[in-house]
């Protein structure tokens, strides 16, 4: 019987038998052992509710739900406490049920302001603010295009009324609390300020106009495409009002020091600054 054993041990047929029972018993567990690894549950934290961008994500705010493991991405966040204290990014909204990705999520460090991103070299930026009204019922939008009228009285008293600066580009919309009024699409927020960026020319007159109130100065805005049209106002160019402001206000030029030769403060002998 061991002869005969052998002689079928060493037979090129059986061998190649046995080889081949061999690799399809190996294929086949390692066919079932992926299926098994696919398709085997993974608890993995969600969205209970819709999260908006730029919003602080607390324990409330994450429910935990089991799906295939083959669902779970290489991004896919699997530690809720590696979501708890994140924010949601600026640019991303999170579904309800959703799972959480390393791209949909920032520290408090990273939160951009995307005005201040957006303003171009050489210019300042300026907070114009507005009402719901003087916003046409908040249509003016990040990215839309506007000019800044001015009305005034002048020394006569007589009313009169022009475009002051033209064509800027609206960087934000924010509420009075700083909140982007457009990021949230699930609340209406009031807006209380528009902000573009102008040159400094521009931002020292506008802020110049800002503070003319014997004068009844009024600025707003006007989205391009639209044009202010009132009857009894007298209508003035820009230059114009520029003058009138300028005429009616001064600017403060800082002392310079030639050489970097230092000044001494003078005081008389009540401990008042001496002039001059």
């Amino acid at each position: 019987m061991l002869e005969k054993l052998k002689k079928f041990i060493t037979n090129k047929n059986t061998v190649t038998i046995i080889g081949l029972l061999l690799i399809i018993g190996i294929l086949y567990f390692v066919y079932n052992k992926q299926i098994k690894d696919a398709t085997n549950p993974v608890n993995v934290p969600v969205a209970k509710s819709t999260i908006q961008p730029k919003t602080l994500i607390t324990e409330d705010m994450i429910d935990t739900i089991s799906v295939p493991a083959v669902a779970v991405k290489k991004n896919t966040i699997t530690n809720r406490n590696n979501i708890i204290g994140k924010y949601s990014n600026y640019n991303t909204m999170i579904p309800e049920g959703s799972m959480f990705y390393t791209d949909t999520l920032i520290t408090e460090d990273q939160l951009p302001d995307t005005a201040l991103i957006e303003v171009k070299a050489g210019e300042i930026l300026y907070n114009f603010p507005v009402t719901m009204e003087s916003s046409y019922q908040n249509s003016i939008m990040p990215g839309s295009y506007v000019d800044i009228y001015m009305k005034a009285y002048n020394d006569d008293n007589v009313l009169m009324v022009g475009k002051l600066v033209e064509n800027v580009k609206v960087l934000a919309v924010k509420t009075s609390d700083g909140l982007n009024v457009f990021e949230n699409t699930s609340e209406r927020r009031t807006p209380a300020f528009i902000f573009f960026g102008v040159n400094p020319e521009i931002h020292m007159l506008l802020r110049k106009a800002s503070y003319m109130y014997n004068y009844s100065v009024v600025l707003f805005p006007v989205p391009q495409g639209m044009s202010y049209v009132s009857d009894g106002e007298t209508r003035v160019s820009a230059d114009e009002l520029k003058e009138f402001i300028n005429a009616h206000t001064v600017n403060v030029v800082e002392n310079t020091v030639e050489d970097n030769t230092e000044l001494e403060t003078q005081y008389d002998e009540f401990g008042n600054v001496i002039e001059g």
